[in-house]
Order: structure tokens, then C-alpha cells, then sequence
């Protein structure tokens, strides 16, 4: 048997304020998918069929409600959604500290090399890493890889 959406009593009253003043589809069913639980006893899964969405968006949507609603917001992302660096080991501040010393190095004229870097990182971080952790963070940076050709391509390859 389907689980049945929880509801409050005040959250259910600010769906209905909402309801009449949704002037959009998304806000229409963003206050719809709190009160066809609340109000029909639908199950989430019967109120996504009912919506036209998955369950869950419904989901999704009854939390973006609830947090738009409760007092005490928390607006640390302030452009909503999935994004940002949640599983970073350094902020960036932290990340051009430690490119620093090669960051002299190419402004010097000397070619940088991402297996040192590799190393130190691993080293620094006290855990093995993936090569792409490497190159992901020196293209954040405006880092590129510039490598000279084997050969000029106007060359004679007899000579």
C-alpha cells in the first residue's frame, strides 16, 4: 500500500492562499501537489498521475512549498536547484593557495607538469585521487595544456 503524504494544518491553509494567487502553471502545481493529498487523500504517486510530473517532483515540489512557507529560511543557494561543489576536498581559495608555487613556476617560463601536481595534491589531500580531480581543478583555474608538436607539420621526414 502507497504511502500517505503527511500534512499540517497550517501548511495546507498557506496552499490554498497560494491556489488563488498562482498566476503560473508551476506555482498552480506546486500548491496542488500539497492539497490533493491534504484535501483528497491521494497518494503521491496518484497526485503526480494527477499533475502530469513523477512522484518525484511531487516530492520536490511539496519541499520547495514548505520551504518557501516555514520562518526560518535558509538561502545559502540563492539561485535554488541541484547545483554547486558538493563533494569538493578544497574551496577554491584553498585550490589556488596550493597552484600557487606552480603558477610561479609557468609565469617563469618553465613548463608545468600534472604528475607533480598529482602527487603534491595526493599528498596535501592524504588520499589517492583520480588523474580527472587533477585536470578538473587546473581548468577551473584557466590552466590549459599546451604541448609542443612531435613534429613541425611542414618538416621533411626524410631529412
Amino acid at each position: 500500500m502507497p504511502r500517505k503524504a503527511e500534512h499540517t494544518t497550517w501548511i495546507v491553509e498557506r496552499a490554498k492562499e497560494a491556489l488563488s494567487r498562482a498566476y503560473t502553471v508551476h506555482a498552480l502545481r506546486v500548491a496542488q501537489s500539497i492539497l490533493l493529498p491534504a484535501e483528497m487523500g491521494l497518494t503521491l504517486a496518484q497526485t503526480a498521475l494527477m499533475l502530469g510530473v513523477s512522484r518525484a517532483t511531487v516530492t520536490r515540489f511539496r519541499a520547495q512549498f514548505q520551504e518557501s512557507q516555514s520562518p526560518a529560511q535558509d538561502r545559502s543557494n540563492p539561485k535554488g536547484g541541484w547545483g554547486g561543489r558538493r563533494h569538493s576536498w578544497m574551496t577554491p581559495e584553498q585550490e589556488r593557495e596550493f597552484l600557487a608555487p606552480w603558477l610561479e613556476q609557468a609565469a617563469a617560463g618553465h613548463l608545468v607538469v600534472v604528475s607533480p601536481v598529482w602527487a603534491a595534491l595526493e599528498q596535501h589531500l592524504g588520499h589517492p585521487v583520480r588523474a580527472s580531480v587533477v585536470y578538473r581543478m587546473l581548468e577551473r583555474h584557466g590552466w590549459r595544456k599546451v604541448a609542443p608538436d612531435t613534429r613541425h607539420p611542414k618538416s621533411n621526414p626524410a631529412a
